[in-house]
């Protein structure tokens, strides 16, 4: 008896996973492995990795981390959805605040599953994903809903806010997309101490004191936008443009 043509590896979803805990993509790759719908094409630990991944080998679903070395994993997302048009980005991510996921669905992302409820969702969101459906981790669905009914009240107090600096906005954007200060520091050719300055500052300026509340910010006011993220930051700075009196 001939077997049936639709159960060859063609009909598979092709899967990539993206997270810098190789325990964890371990453990997907056993889960999506075993489903006879879906397999693990290719794997990355950081974000230079997958975007290179999956302009190479063209999954079907993208599964990416928020936070992740090397291009972050927001900023990742903007540039497979730029340069991989037929794959779909789907984040699995601890972060259950609500502005990492209005940044991954500005940035592009289709899906958004939280890591506690990955043996639940992550099957039901990888197939959704694959079918261009919009999938969101239930914990977090009713905040888009909140978000809809408020409309645009808070960007009209996000935009009565201080104005920023180049630089400022510069930091804010990298914070926004997950980069630790060690990283902004290398990538604009300053002291991790001045990066905690200017952090301290833009807290100040705002009147936001999480990593949450500033993602928001940076989202809503545009300096963290869906063209900015789909793009490489700004041409990194000359080592002379570092200016010490700013430090203080």
């Amino acid at each position: 008896m001939k077997g049936n043509p639709n159960s060859g590896p063609r009909s598979k979803i092709r899967v990539l996973i993206a997270d810098d805990h190789a325990i964890l993509r371990s453990g997907l790759r056993m889960l999506i492995n075993s489903q006879p719908d879906m397999e693990v094409v290719a794997e990355a630990e950081d974000g230079n990795q997958a975007i290179e991944k999956c302009r190479t080998v063209k999954p079907d679903v993208a599964i990416v981390d928020v936070t992740m070395p090397n291009s972050g994993g927001l900023k990742s997302i903007g540039e497979m959805t730029r340069r991989c048009r037929t794959t779909r980005v789907l984040v699995l991510t601890m972060h259950s605040e609500p502005a990492y996921l209005r940044t991954a669905l500005a940035a592009g992302a289709l899906g958004y599953v939280l890591k506690k409820s990955v043996d639940a969702d992550l099957l039901s969101a990888i197939r959704a994903v694959h079918q261009s459906k919009t999938y969101v981790d239930p914990e977090l669905a009713d905040h888009l809903v909140r978000d809809a009914l408020r409309g645009t009240g808070a960007q009209s107090a996000a935009a009565q806010r201080p104005v920023l600096s180049t630089r400022e906005s510069q930091v804010l954007k990298m914070v926004a997309e997950g980069f630790s200060s060690k990283e902004i520091a290398a990538q604009i050719f300053v002291s991790t101490k001045t990066v905690e300055t200017y952090r301290a500052r833009i807290a100040e300026k705002l009147g936001l004191d999480s990593r949450a509340a500033l993602v928001r910010y940076a989202l809503e006011s545009g300096v963290l936008s869906t063209d900015k993220l789909a793009t490489p930051g700004g041409r990194p700075p000359a080592r002379r443009e570092e200016p010490k009196e700013e430090t203080k």
